[in-house]
C-alpha cells in the first residue's frame, strides 16, 4: 500500500465531514501527532499520525498552491 504524501500547509480532504459541513482541513502541525484545522469553522484537532493517514482521503491543495491532478 502506497502512503499518501502530505506536508505542512496542505489542505486535505478527510473521509468524514466535520459537523459544520466542511470536508477540507489544513495541516498546521506535523510530528507523531498531526494537528489539522477545519477550513470552515477554524476548529483544530490533534490526532495520531497513523489515524490521520487512515482517515485522510486525498490532498486538495498542496502547500505551494498547486491543486493535485
Amino acid at each position: 500500500m502506497q502512503r499518501k504524501q502530505f506536508t505542512l500547509g496542505d489542505v486535505v480532504q478527510m473521509k468524514k465531514a466535520h459537523p459544520c459541513g466542511t470536508n477540507a482541513w489544513k495541516v498546521i502541525r506535523m510530528g507523531m501527532d498531526v494537528r489539522i484545522k477545519c477550513t470552515g469553522c477554524e476548529h483544530s484537532v490533534m490526532i495520531p499520525r497513523l489515524e490521520f493517514e487512515r482517515k485522510m482521503k486525498k490532498v486538495l491543495i498542496h502547500a505551494e498552491g498547486t491543486p493535485e491532478e
